[in-house]
């Protein structure tokens, strides 16, 4: 398979895109955040489709809309765990929104299906070089306040007493998430962001102990969880979006049945 340009340009961007979303999605599941990393990935369809309409590419609409949002939720702080019913009803109407620019530009509709489901099998040379550069940025951003957003994510009374500025640090966290849900739904599309940002990094939570260990653990299963999912999909004809969500489904539950397992297992055997 890989005699073919477009499936290495498959493996390239999955790659990238799985590593991003391993490491920022375990601070993301650490911080109890995966609803709002979720709207994220809504709240973008409405600027790619947006993007789409006027002659743009979509990923700089989804980008630039999913950073709005990410900065006006860290803007409202801690308060947005209690407004889940008021970030479901934005999200929604982002969604509508989306459909209303499709209603006026229905040449954009088989892109649109590509947003919403992911169609990796098409990512060209030019778009792998803008997730590189993106990821670069991405992972970079997360190494410069990995101290503070640890803190703040696990004692955030503390922190705040030690004087770290928990609503920069959470906007700037949330900025960071939605460049790597922008770099994600290249992948699995907008409506299965939880496949990459949630779900190995969920599983790496319940496997591992340590922090370092965690994020490696996170962004090892992303990665093998999409490349596995495109070579399924290449053998089978299915398709990748759905084969990825399959295998991260099947490792999560795996990691949650794990301790029940060697539950039954003798110490000496587990030893």
């Amino acid at each position: 398979m890989f005699e073919y340009d477009f499936m290495n340009n498959a493996f390239a961007a999955a790659g990238i895109a799985a590593i991003v979303a391993g490491v920022v999605g375990f601070f993301l599941v650490m911080r109890g955040q995966t609803f709002a990393g979720h709207a994220l990935s809504h709240i973008g369809f409405a600027g790619a489709t947006g993007a789409g309409m006027i002659g743009l590419d979509p990923l700089w609409g989804l980008l630039g809309f999913a950073l709005a949002a990410g900065v006006g939720m860290g803007i409202l702080g801690e308060r947005i765990s209690t407004r889940d019913v008021a970030i479901g009803v934005v999200l929604s109407l982002a969604l509508g929104f989306g459909l209303l620019f499709l209603h006026y530009y229905t040449a954009f509709a088989a892109q649109a299906t590509a947003l919403l489901f992911g169609n990796v099998l098409a990512v060209e040379r030019s778009t792998i070089a803008i997730l590189a550069g993106l990821s670069v940025v991405t992972l970079t951003a997360v190494a410069a306040i990995m101290r503070p957003l640890v803190f703040a994510s696990l004692q955030p009374e503390l922190a705040e007493a030690k004087g770290v500025p928990l609503r920069l640090v959470s906007t700037a966290f949330l900025a960071i998430v939605a460049m790597a849900v922008s770099e994600c739904a290249q992948i699995v599309g907008v409506l299965l962001v939880f496949t990459l940002m949630v779900g190995p990094p969920a599983a790496a939570h319940r496997l591992t102990t340590g922090l370092w260990s965690g994020v490696s653990v996170s962004a090892g299963l992303a990665l093998v969880e999409a490349w596995l999912g495109i070579t399924i999909a290449y053998y089978s004809d299915w398709p990748v979006s759905f084969c990825i969500s399959v295998l991260s489904a099947l490792v999560y539950f795996g990691a949650l049945a794990l301790p029940q397992l060697l539950g039954w297992i003798p110490k000496q055997q587990v030893s």
